[in-house]
């Protein structure tokens, strides 16, 4: 954070630590006296305000960023719903006027990790150290949003513990920090402002929960549609597949975080993985996502075990787990767009076409591209312009194209996405590269 950023109080705040004069560092959350919950903070409503401060945001930490941000401390719940604080980084585009009308943007990045230097609300801001994190790339994505003059809201949708594909929660802490962002006055929105849901990959999966929760959980948001890119659909299927291959570091993440929220599976893990394997879960419970990927290539619980690695997905405690962190179990109301690549290195096709055909199966209505030519990687770029544009048109309110499946060479072609949206995401690219105002021309 800037070192001379204001910090405010709610009401239900208690004192907090200033920063140390001249910090060319933002702090990490852990250590961040900021995050740390207020005294009775729990009494407050889902979604309220508890405390805020405004941020410099800033590319890879170091190409600053000309965009009004700041950081609000809401209240939200875990899991079980039991009460905790969360963080979302909220944005509007450079020199916006608060009293225009616009509409709000909930942006779940693809954190992908457990560690804390991952989570946007640090990765983001100017200074900081993350290495390997995914968030601070996908600011140039984000981007796009303030050019068309929207407002966006960034959750730190893992929570503090950082639980890697844990099912439900980051959907109420997204819609909890939708909540604060809607009452927070700098962005002059309000309950009727008009909201559109995104992410890709790990972002993807969130924005699912998002969508599924949305209806129970915060059905007074009005959330005009979800756009989902490579969204994971059945992350139990995901382990077993990645596990000893290339991005065998991507389950390993999710089982060290999972651990500590399922204590049937932590209680297996115990039982069976030798003193290495634990060793191994704890290291990369603090790495960022590519160092964890390089690191644990190839790797094989199997290797850490001491009965089959087979059997132990088939005890009872797994099978829970897994079944609890498929997608697809809730109904979302507001209309969906997926896009998948039919090759993903990672997510396989399979997984993703039984998230979509469940919620088409509950009366969702879906629109969905799934893209021969592009893998995991390379579609959340060639997808993003046929998100924009679809997204702008949930906004306008313009009617929705048919729901269904359509299999395409490239999305870039597609009906979907406009010839010239590639050099228009292009283009804002080279504004964030160069510190150029992020805002409607």
């Amino acid at each position: 954070m800037s070192v001379n950023a204001e910090i405010t109080e709610g009401p239900l705040s208690g004192p907090i630590l200033p920063e140390p004069v001249g910090r060319s560092r933002p702090v990490l959350p852990g250590d961040d006296p900021f995050y740390v919950p207020p005294a009775g903070f729990a009494a407050a409503a889902p979604g309220a305000v508890l405390r805020s401060r405004e941020v410099e945001l800033a590319l890879l930490g170091v190409i600053p960023q000309k965009v009004s941000a700041w950081q609000l401390l809401y209240r939200s719940c875990d899991l079980h719903q039991a009460p905790e604080v969360a963080v979302t980084t909220v944005l509007l585009p450079f020199g916006a006027d608060p009293d225009e009308e616009r509409p709000l943007l909930a942006y779940q990045c693809a954190i992908d990790a457990i560690a804390d230097k991952c989570f946007p609300s640090y990765a983001l801001q100017r200074g900081a150290f993350s290495p390997g994190s995914l968030p601070p790339l996908e600011m140039l994505i984000i981007a796009n949003a303030l050019e068309r003059g929207w407002a966006v809201t960034l959750a730190d949708h893992e929570g503090m513990g950082g639980y890697f594909g844990a099912p439900r929660e980051p959907g109420y802490r997204v819609l909890d920090g939708i909540r604060a962002a809607l009452s927070f006055p700098p962005l002059g929105l309000d309950a009727a402002t008009r909201v559109g849901v995104w992410g890709y990959s790990g972002g993807g999966m969130a924005s699912s929960w998002v969508a599924e929760m949305a209806p129970e959980y915060a059905p007074e948001i009005d959330i005009v549609g979800a756009a989902l890119g490579a969204p994971v659909g059945d992350p139990g299927e995901t382990y077993i597949r990645l596990n000893g291959t290339l991005h065998a570091g991507l389950p390993a993440l999710v089982v060290a975080g999972l651990r500590h929220l399922y204590p049937g599976l932590g209680r297996v893990i115990r039982d069976h993985a030798d003193d290495e394997g634990i060793r191994r879960l704890d290291k990369i419970e603090t790495m960022s996502t590519v160092e964890a990927v390089a690191r644990f290539a190839r790797d094989d619980f199997d290797d850490y075990t001491d009965i089959p690695l087979a059997d132990i997905l088939a005890t009872p405690e797994v099978l829970e787990v897994f079944d609890d962190i498929r997608l697809g179990g809730r109904i979302p109301e507001c209309p969906l767009l997926v896009v998948h690549p039919v090759h993903d290195q990672i997510i396989h096709i399979e997984d993703v076409d039984g998230q979509v055909e469940r919620y088409v199966e509950g009366g969702a209505h879906v629109t969905y591209v799934r893209d021969r030519l592009s893998e995991h990687l390379s579609l959340m770029v060639i997808s993003a312009p046929a998100m924009l544009e679809w997204l702008t048109d949930r906004f306008a309110g313009t009617p929705l194209p048919p729901s269904g499946t359509t299999t395409v060479w490239s999305i870039a072609s597609s009906a979907l996405s406009p010839l010239h949206g590639l050099l228009t995401v292009g283009r804002t690219a080279v504004r964030v590269l160069f510190a150029r105002p992020l805002g409607p021309n």
